[in-house]
């Protein structure tokens, strides 16, 4: 769409938008918050010349970290925005998704 998109609800905005419940925005910002201490004690491991192998598995836990903020993100859009579109006949949300889905699993 152009100028304006349909928010989570079906309504025409200005900009994509979600009124995503309080109790997993908070699930959200505290998991990032996590991984972004992790990103930084990364880059403080390779500013040490710390042994790759350790850097290696470091990386792999906020990837699988990431891989968690996904799932739970995935999960509330499906319980809101996707039954909520459907819910209101709007069958476009389904193609949306599965072109979600497709880029997430490359």
């Amino acid at each position: 769409m152009d100028e304006q998109e349909l928010c989570c609800s079906g309504e025409m905005t200005d900009k994509r938008h979600v009124d995503r419940p309080e109790k997993v925005n908070n699930a959200l910002i505290k998991r990032l918050n996590r991984i972004e201490g992790q990103v930084r004690g990364i880059k403080g491991m390779i500013q040490k010349g710390v042994y790759c192998d350790d850097v290696l598995i470091q990386i792999a836990a906020v990837q699988s970290a990431m891989k968690g903020v996904s799932r739970l993100l995935l999960e509330s859009h499906m319980h809101t925005c996707i039954i909520d579109r459907i819910k209101s006949d709007d069958e476009q949300v389904i193609d949306e998704f599965l072109k979600t889905i497709d880029r997430i699993i490359k």
